[in-house]
């Protein structure tokens, strides 16, 4: 059975649960529930395994809070033994329009500090990252506060359809591969 590790990114606490800097933690939270499958306490995070068609794909939060994603990535990866190819990071993008998605082989980490862990731990850029626009509507000097801030209620309406179609390309990824799911995905 093919084994993929997809990771949700986002901050553990309740007062992180609805900001838009946790849209990883809600995307595989979206796919988790869709499939009727809890997620489990494990070291270094919360682990959730969803069956599709011959396929296992274990989705994983960290708890290691954003900075020290890769220690939690790695663990799982070697632990699985899950081949880099097979790995999805899920995480927020400024650069996006909200709801916006942007799959990718590989890239730079974008200032995002999660993906700086993972590209750290892991000593490498080339592994593949799902971006979920949050879109740049700040005024300068309020980066943080826009990020670590909840979703307004026009993006709370319009947010569970986003939700799907995500969770329809995290399906994607393991059932057609990552070149379809970004044929297919990049720019819905």
């Amino acid at each position: 059975m093919k084994k993929f590790l997809i990771v949700g990114l986002g901050n553990i606490g309740a007062e992180y649960v609805n900001t838009r800097h946790n849209i990883g933690f809600k995307v595989v939270d979206f796919l988790a529930a869709e499939a009727g499958v809890p997620f489990e306490t494990v070291k270094l995070g919360a682990l959730a395994e969803v069956k599709i068609k011959g396929r296992t794909l274990l989705l994983l939060k960290p708890n290691t809070y954003m900075n020290l994603s890769g220690r939690a990535v790695a663990f799982w990866l070697e632990k699985e033994k899950i081949p880099l190819e097979n790995l999805l990071v899920v995480t927020d993008d400024l650069n996006l329009p909200f709801g916006a998605l942007r799959i990718k082989a590989k890239g730079s980490d974008g200032g995002h500090n999660g993906l700086k862990s993972i590209q750290a731990t892991l000593e490498t850029v080339n592994y593949p990252r799902f971006r979920f626009g949050i879109s740049d509507e700040f005024k300068k000097g309020q980066q943080s506060d826009y990020v670590l801030g909840n979703w307004d209620d026009q993006e709370k309406k319009a947010l569970p359809e986003r939700l799907q179609v995500a969770s329809d390309a995290l399906k994607s990824f393991a059932l057609a591969g990552l070149n379809n799911t970004m044929n297919e995905f990049n720019g819905k």
